[in-house]
């Protein structure tokens, strides 16, 4: 994968201005990206981001629609700037657009398309009651984030919009919708809405039945989205929504959409991880691991969602609500303490810097314990979340100590999901990784090698996955009809790819071990905070 200018500038501009591109979006939760391709889905020629964060109103974690169209903008806008510098050139359309973002929450629609309630994220855990209600009902883990939980919570609370109720979806089906007036959504993203059938590959309709017979008023199968799998039509894009993505005029309509997908889906075609034995890790401020699974789940478990690849194969996911945040905070302190010592450093740097130290750091972080929950944490046992770290009189406290203390407590959760995925015997060949704590080479990775106790891989698009995910399944669009996702990921995508592999060493194994054991200890003290203050 090229992330510069291609060799040929020239073939680079006559296939931008004749549209041989794809365009990938992805709305990610503290940064909204834009990725374009070429010919070869393979070489980036382009990159564009916009910042953002999520508010708590009204003890809700939202983002306004406003800011997602102005993200948007500004994201389209700086890759236009971004092609413009490398090939002198402004595009006027597309090949395909692909649109990603965050899964599940619930943006709920009226007659009118009038947003009901403001945008309810994946990073809420106000549904319990009504996860506890569905999951005995439909017989499958039904998570906190769910689209279906926070309908059912809506219910239970009778909130005056849900008699109003025409369309549900999720930010990513929101977009798409607004670009090309289909309500249509990815299989991925839609296994988390409601659950999905392996045969049929849509909403599994016998549960649907269930919840028409719990809920008589609801036509649950009129209020979701279409579900599509990876390659099929999904509309075009109108010239309402070319406007939207670029006010200045520029564009034109008429490029193809791919179906939406979450970013766990886009993060699987970002590492070449759609097939069974096969699993990926995305981190940033969730962190969670996809597994392609071989056979069924013999048990139900709470730590564990049965969700699906953009093809529509079951996955057990494992989901955390809580990844490198807390970890980029003290990454923030440190950096300011080396500007005001006279000495600043950029972030990246900072970053390297820390990381590489924490490799002097004993196998079990000196008895030191960090805990990232700055939300709640359902599979911790953690309806709100207090970031803590935590010694004890004997621990080691040195940088080290401390830096990998930080590392492992982003692991921490999500190594308690993965060893209930292997307590039903899910073999895994080899993890993929991707998110920008990987981006220092060889630290992280091998954490979480010694984390998950198997080889965990990191390609040249671990920072930049989600976007260039979306982008590839846009390309696919052209290809579908002769290749399935993963043949044409392995034969199109990722042939001359290359992979650095960190095999788990043992004496991390042993350390992260020991390390897990007191944090699952240590959860006391963190349910004691939340009480506390």
């Amino acid at each position: 994968m090229s992330g510069g200018v291609s060799v040929d500038r020239e073939a680079v501009r006559e296939a931008i201005l004749a549209g041989r591109t794809s365009l990938g979006i992805e709305l990610g939760s503290t940064r909204i990206k834009a990725c374009l391709v070429g010919d070869d889905p393979a070489d980036v020629l382009a990159l564009g981001s916009h910042e953002w964060e999520n508010q708590f109103v009204d003890r809700v974690w939202t983002y306004s629609l406003d800011a997602v169209w102005s993200g948007l903008q500004e994201a389209y806008a700086d890759l236009a700037a971004d092609l413009a510098e490398r090939y002198d050139v402004t595009p006027q359309t597309f090949g395909a657009i692909g649109v990603s973002a965050m899964m599940h929450g619930y943006l709920p629609f009226g007659a009118d398309d009038e947003l009901l309630v403001p945008f309810r994220t994946w990073r809420n855990t106000t549904t319990g009651a009504a996860s506890a209600e569905l999951s005995d009902l439909l017989g499958v883990n039904i998570p906190l984030r769910w689209s279906i939980a926070h309908l059912h919570q809506a219910v239970l609370d009778d909130e005056p919009h849900v008699p109003r109720l025409e369309f549900v979806t999720t930010l990513a089906g929101y977009v798409h919708w607004r670009l090309t007036g289909r309500k249509v959504l990815g299989v991925g993203d839609a296994s988390g809405m409601f659950p999905i059938d392996p045969d049929t590959k849509d909403y599994d309709a016998a549960l649907l039945g269930r919840y028409a017979d719990l809920v008589p008023a609801i036509d649950l199968a009129a209020l979701l989205p279409e579900v599509l799998v990876a390659g099929q039509d999904a509309g075009r894009l109108t010239a309402e929504g070319a406007a939207l993505l670029d006010p200045s005029g520029v564009l034109r309509p008429g490029a193809a959409l791919c179906p939406p997908e979450g970013d766990a889906g886009t993060g699987m075609v970002a590492t070449c991880s759609v097939t069974p034995r096969t699993g990926n890790v995305s981190a940033g401020t969730s962190i969670f691991a996809m597994v392609v699974l071989e056979r069924p789940l013999e048990n139900v478990h709470d730590e564990l969602d049965i969700v699906t690849t953009p093809a529509g194969d079951t996955v057990a996911m494992v989901h955390c609500n809580n990844g490198a945040s807390e970890l980029a905070a003290w990454v923030g302190l440190f950096s300011r303490f080396a500007t005001v010592a006279g000495t600043p450093f950029d972030t990246d740097a900072v970053f390297e810097t820390l990381f590489t130290e924490a490799l002097a750091g004993e196998p079990d972080a000196g008895g030191l314990l960090a805990y990232n929950h700055l939300a709640g944490e359902p599979i911790a046992g953690l309806d709100e979340g207090r970031p803590l770290f935590v010694r004890t009189p004997e621990s080691r406290f040195t940088l080290a100590n401390f830096v990998r203390a930080q590392l492992y407590g982003v692991f921490g959760t999500l190594s308690l999901g993965m060893r209930v995925l292997a307590g039903e015997g899910v073999a895994i060949d080899l993890m993929f990784a991707h998110g920008g704590i990987f981006r220092t080479a060889g630290v992280a990775q091998r954490f979480l090698a010694g984390a998950l106790g198997a080889p965990v891989s990191v390609g040249e698009a671990a920072s930049e996955g989600g976007a260039w995910g979306i982008a590839v399944l846009a390309a696919y669009l052209s290809a579908a009809a002769d290749l399935e996702l993963g043949e044409y990921l392995r034969q199109r995508v990722f042939a001359g790819s290359e992979f650095v592999t960190a095999e788990p060493d043992p004496g991390d194994l042993a350390g992260f071990t020991a390390y897990l054991d007191r944090y699952r200890a240590g959860l006391a003290v963190e349910q004691a905070a939340v009480e506390a203050l």
